[in-house]
């Protein structure tokens, strides 16, 4: 592969993102077609990839996204959750269409499908993950774009961007790059400018989704305790509080007990056997 022009060329601080993101861990296994893009071998039998390459083909990427006119005719799919906040955002700023969580088997092929759709471009995360979309889409012959890792399967695949898919912070940060040199060749931003958007915005937040549910937690057991029965209804056994009144069972005395009530129960029933 030629090299990338100087304009298009690494930054060093780019460089530093991502081995801060872990964009060149591989893992122990390889594949035959990945094996192009390995820098060395670890110790540990760990296999690191060459972060000259990563770049090159995000840049190659790039310029396939940017040659599609209209940019919701590019779909970006991912079915792990570490890439689906990642990919919403790179829908949100590239103007692609995003098919986040499970994919629905026939979108591309069943014309009868209520979300059935036709794009011209589609980009996996992971190709083993997604692998009904980057199957169906050789049906219908549309180019893909995937990150693949040392052991990833590349069929089917047209450009293979290698890095680490299985960090949130690798997926994350190869989809902000991604992103930002689509808009630097769309003309969107200036080319040297700095993108105001930090690549924490692609990152996948494990604790901002326990909060969320913690919240949501303490906001219904909130409704529970500040429950009051509406004027009228008494309250079940299950509403009986500590010193409140029990309404299950009654307060005055038993019927039998009320004084006069044998005398008038037996004056009662001296007249029913007279008028029989």
């Amino acid at each position: 592969m030629s090299q990338v022009p100087p304009v298009l060329a690494l930054k060093e601080d780019d460089l530093q993102k991502m081995l801060v993101a872990q964009t060149h861990i591989g893992t122990t296994n390889i594949t035959t077609q990945m094996e192009r893009y390995v820098w060395k071998r670890r110790n540990d039998g760990v296999h690191l990839l060459n972060l000259g390459k990563t770049w090159e083909k995000i840049v190659l990427a790039a310029r396939v996204i940017a040659a599609i006119e209209n940019p919701s005719d590019v779909c970006v799919a991912s079915s792990r959750a570490y890439g689906q906040r990642a990919i919403l955002k790179f829908a949100h700023y590239t103007g692609a269409q995003a098919l986040a969580g499970r994919y629905t088997p026939g979108t591309f092929t069943n014309q009868i499908q209520e979300k059935f759709m036709e794009p011209r471009l589609l980009i996996v995360t992971d190709p083993r993950y997604d692998a009904q979309p980057l199957k169906e889409s050789s049906y219908v012959n549309i180019p893909v774009i995937a990150i693949c890792d040392t052991d990833s399967p590349t069929r089917y695949v047209d450009v293979a961007i290698p890095a680490n898919n299985k960090a949130p912070h690798s997926i994350g940060l190869v989809y902000w790059l991604l992103a930002r040199e689509v808009l630097y060749m769309r003309k969107v931003l200036q080319r040297g400018t700095a993108w105001e958007v930090m690549p924490d915005l692609f990152f996948y937040r494990e604790e901002a989704e326990k909060e969320k549910e913690a919240a949501a937690a303490a906001g219904a057991g909130a409704d529970n305790a500040n429950y009051e029965p509406a004027v009228g209804d008494a309250p079940g056994p299950w509403d009986h509080k500590p010193g409140a009144q029990d309404w299950s069972v009654p307060t005055g005395p038993a019927p039998a007990d009320t004084p006069g009530a044998p005398a008038a129960a037996a004056a009662a029933a001296q007249t029913w056997n007279a008028n029989q």
